[in-house]
């Protein structure tokens, strides 16, 4: 009985020689089980359905003007994220103002508006920017950086809208899902 002491003095308290013992069977190697569940996680995020895709763009043509939007779709937590707006004039716009429904913006933080509109409002339930007269041929591009807070998780939905003055030229809706 003496040495079998001395044997459990040479092991930390809470181990024993048998934790030292060689494994056989099936212990002896990892879970084929873990393999498939990491394998599934990589093959989905491979998809770009966990974000990391590029941003898709959406691409509107009405009489007054072509609009692009390109935005990240899904957003995550946490994350900084690019919003670009693109707006090709076909006639004279005296007034171009964006609009951006408020329920898009919720739980977000924006960063950065480049260029930095004239004027901002709010009005009909839209965040709204004024910004110089385009000629017909003419190119107005804003870059928006934002982030999301880190309650928001579910999906945000709204439309960007080209307006000149109050009369609405065209509007692009989204829906953009949020990923914990």
């Amino acid at each position: 009985m003496a040495t079998a002491r001395q044997d459990d003095a040479a092991f930390p308290d809470g181990l024993d020689p048998s934790h030292a013992e060689p494994v056989s069977g099936l212990r002896a190697h990892a879970s084929p089980l873990a393999f498939i569940i990491l394998g599934a996680i990589v093959a989905t995020a491979m998809t770009g359905a966990l974000g990391g895709a590029p941003a898709p763009v959406t691409t509107i043509n009405a009489p007054a003007a072509v609009m692009e939007v390109k935005v990240a779709r899904p957003l995550r937590s946490g994350l900084f994220f690019e919003t670009h707006i693109r707006v090709v004039a076909r006639q004279d716009i005296a007034k171009p103002v964006i609009g951006i429904d408020a329920a898009l913006w919720r739980d977000l933080t924006i960063n950065s508006q480049i260029p930095a509109p004239s004027d901002e409002s709010f009005a009909d339930g839209q965040y709204r920017f004024d910004y110089p007269a385009l000629k017909a041929g003419d190119t107005l591009e804003i870059k928006i950086d934002g982030q999301t807070n880190p309650p928001l998780v579910g999906r945000l939905a709204g439309t960007i809208t080209l307006l000149d003055g109050d009369t609405r030229l065209s509007a692009v809706a989204l829906s953009i899902p949020v990923l914990p």
